[in-house]
């Protein structure tokens, strides 16, 4: 059996005293999400994996907190491709920070890290910039 990784984490907007620029973000970003490929995780994204809350009181109080997470066979072989398709979708959203949690059966855990320079990001936006924390706290245990 191939081993087995697990991919989670978090993308989070920045809060606004405007209630109109909220929401546009937030049906920006949901049409985004919407357009991701339904089904099967390739390439490496799904509109499955993502989640978040619409309604104020409920999950949603100022900052939109969109979270996602898979199971892949061995992601962590092609890891790079799977960088590149999250960062192209990064670059589409409004975003503030974004964490990737990736857990291996073999190389314990990786933390990485997106923070924008200006503390927020809009769609088409300039580059990216990511820190990676490598955290070895041990293998997935099957």
């Amino acid at each position: 059996m191939e081993s087995e990784s697990i991919v989670y984490g978090c993308i989070r907007d920045w809060p606004s005293d405007d209630p109109e620029l909220r929401r546009l973000r937030r049906e920006t970003n949901h049409g985004v999400l919407a357009e991701l490929p339904a089904g099967e995780l390739w390439p490496f994204l799904g509109r499955e994996m993502f989640s978040f809350c619409d309604l104020p009181g409920a999950g949603l109080y100022q900052t939109q907190v969109i979270h996602f997470g898979a199971s892949y066979g061995a992601v962590e072989y092609e890891w790079n491709l799977w960088i590149e398709a999250f960062e192209a979708l990064l670059k589409r959203l409004y975003w503030a920070s974004a964490v990737v949690h990736l857990e291996t059966e073999l190389n314990g855990m990786h933390t990485f890290r997106w923070e924008s320079d200006s503390g927020f990001h809009s769609p088409q936006e300039g580059g990216l910039r990511v820190r990676c924390a490598w955290e070895r706290e041990g293998a997935l245990r099957g």
